[in-house]
């Protein structure tokens, strides 16, 4: 299992990123979190394919609302390729749009057969832990259900084994919910990974490592 999972986009570890992709190739893209953002969602999805494309890879995105109730559908198209981008936005939505096109069981099913690499950021990467809970203080459960249709999913698919708090001592999140959350984690004795937008957690095959800046 290949997972590369940052506060923001590959932090400052690019080089560790591109070591576990290999050569620049077709890329899926997610941007489901941004599905309660109709007005901005379509510059959040160009945001993220122009700088892969810079970066030699051929992007492409996998939008999960055209794979509900089609996991084996979705299955198919994610088979054909070598690394998948998970962008950031809301994890609730996410994890949703996981939950209702089967992403939740595919790319557990994909990444323990070393199918490909999934990277993500931010949501992306919050929605690997074991659960979500802590991250209403920055992401608002309360999108789900008139974005997806469905209740929010507090349980995350589980594949790493504590939770991420993304954006410590980011402008990208003046009011310090990243922060507030670390803390809570620490006092209650909580194991998690708090990263700064620098930050990568990196696992290939049974290692994990953290990056730091």
């Amino acid at each position: 299992m290949r997972l590369f999972l940052a506060s923001y986009r590959f932090g400052e570890h690019y080089d560790v990123f591109a070591e576990l992709a290999g050569a620049p190739g077709p890329i899926a893209v997610i941007a489901n979190a941004c599905d309660s953002w109709p007005g901005a969602r379509t510059a959040a999805v160009t945001s993220e394919l122009v700088p892969l494309r810079k970066l030699g890879f051929v992007p492409q995105e996998v939008d999960l609302r055209e794979y509900a109730g089609r996991p084996d559908r979705l299955r198919r198209t994610l088979s054909r390729f070598p690394a998948l981008w998970v962008r950031g936005g809301n994890t609730f939505v996410l994890r949703a749009q996981f939950a209702r096109s089967g992403a939740d069981t595919v790319i557990p099913e994909l990444l323990a057969a070393d199918s490909f690499l999934y990277a993500g950021y931010s949501a992306g990467a919050c929605v690997l832990g074991p659960h979500l809970r802590g991250l209403e203080t920055s992401d608002d459960p309360r999108e789900v259900h008139p974005t997806c249709g469905i209740d929010p999913i507090w349980e995350g698919l589980g594949l790493i084994d504590r939770p991420i708090v993304a954006h410590l001592n980011s402008p990208t999140d003046p009011e310090g919910a990243g922060n507030t959350l670390a803390a809570r984690f620490r006092a209650d004795g909580t194991p998690h990974w708090a990263l700064t937008d620098a930050d990568a957690v990196v696992r290939n095959g049974s290692e994990m490592r953290v990056y730091s800046d």
